[in-house]
């Protein structure tokens, strides 16, 4: 809400508080649409001002309010100032042979994660993100060096290690820059040819970055990003103890923000939605010790927010369940418990 001048009021505006003369008498209850009667009454009593609702009062979700925020808006402007920066150094390198100046990318992070309170506001602000197509290659990079500052202090890096992954995040992905857009975001189902194209693009960034002055672990995140401790990943189906160990960070942060970000084909998937897919069979292809304090705080975070169910039913989280963390413990408004772990065809919708 933000409060207006009477002068200014126009119709069909709506009150968003309830309005009291100076004799504390209610003049007019919230949801009042604003007329000219409305306004003429305001000036008979000499009331100077209203509270009017914006949009953000009529969003439902959490995330439709976190969209509408000024503070979103001003992540927004920031990251979409900085998006064409960051994706010409890369494409510079790619095409140019010019060497990224890392300090020159880290005044890009810093810029973009300077709009953020903490880093729960980040991911936030990310899931509400909408790239344009045409530099969704470079979005997931950025967003993943972005969101590996939030996992590594979730982590407890050091400060050291938290710069060393953030680096990762910038480079992992580089060699999809050198395969075609219509491969990489392809909205059907890939062929056998179109995804052993696609698992190319590990070496190809390893072979970009082998020769260049950056850490081992970057190089090495590059090549290793796709290999599971199950010894099922590419491009060496590599077991757990051969994976370098900022892999598996990135491996995590990967499929995060693929599964958080929009895609033209599918909507993002919500924190519980997120969590439940990794832990389908996450413990067996990601790091257990890597990826289960990552699940928790996704969900902690969510506690206390109200849920909407596949089947309409709306409650509140009201405790995390850390066997499983993709079914907690809700609450009715008229106290009843729902308890997800024990009602495996009931699924979190929506978060508000």
């Amino acid at each position: 809400m933000k409060n207006i001048a009477r002068m200014a009021l126009e119709n069909d505006m709506v009150i968003g508080e309830d309005v009291y003369n100076y004799q504390n008498e209610l003049i007019f209850p919230k949801d009042t649409v604003v007329t000219e009667k409305v306004i003429a009454k305001l000036a008979r009593h000499s009331i100077m001002c209203v509270a009017i609702k914006e949009e953000i009062d009529y969003a439902t979700t959490h995330f439709e309010k976190v969209r509408l925020s000024s503070e979103f808006k001003y992540f927004e402007f920031t990251y979409n100032d900085c998006m064409p920066v960051y994706g010409q150094l890369m494409m510079d390198f790619v095409e140019k042979g010019v060497p990224v100046r890392m300090n020159r990318l880290m005044e890009l992070y810093v810029k973009i994660t300077s709009c953020a309170r903490n880093g729960e506001q980040l991911l936030d602000f990310l899931y509400n993100m909408l790239p344009r197509e045409d530099d969704m290659t470079h979005a997931h990079c950025l967003n993943s060096a972005l969101i590996a500052g939030v996992f590594g202090t979730w982590w407890k890096l050091s400060k050291e290690d938290i710069f060393l992954l953030i680096q990762c995040g910038f480079f992992y992905d580089i060699g999809k820059l050198e395969l075609p857009q219509e491969l990489l975001w392809k909205p059907d189902k890939l062929t056998d040819l179109d995804f052993a194209k696609l698992k190319t693009h590990t070496m190809l960034g390893f072979n970009l970055l082998k020769d260049q002055h950056l850490n081992e672990h970057v190089i090495k995140a590059t090549l290793m990003h796709h290999e599971r401790c199950d010894g099922s990943g590419y491009p060496s189906k590599l077991r757990s103890d051969k994976i370098d160990i900022f892999a598996k960070y990135i491996a995590v942060i990967d499929a995060y923000e693929a599964m958080t970000s929009a895609r033209t084909y599918r909507q993002s998937l919500n924190p519980f939605q997120v969590i439940e897919n990794f832990e389908r069979d996450g413990y067996a292809k990601y790091d257990e010790a890597i990826l289960r304090p990552i699940l928790y705080h996704i969900a902690s975070t969510q506690l206390y927010f109200n849920v909407r169910l596949n089947n309409d039913m709306e409650a509140e989280i009201v405790e995390i369940n850390k066997a499983y963390l993709a079914r907690p413990l809700l609450q009715k408004a008229d106290g009843e418990k729902i308890d997800l772990s024990r009602q495996p065809e009931l699924t979190i919708a929506a978060i508000y």
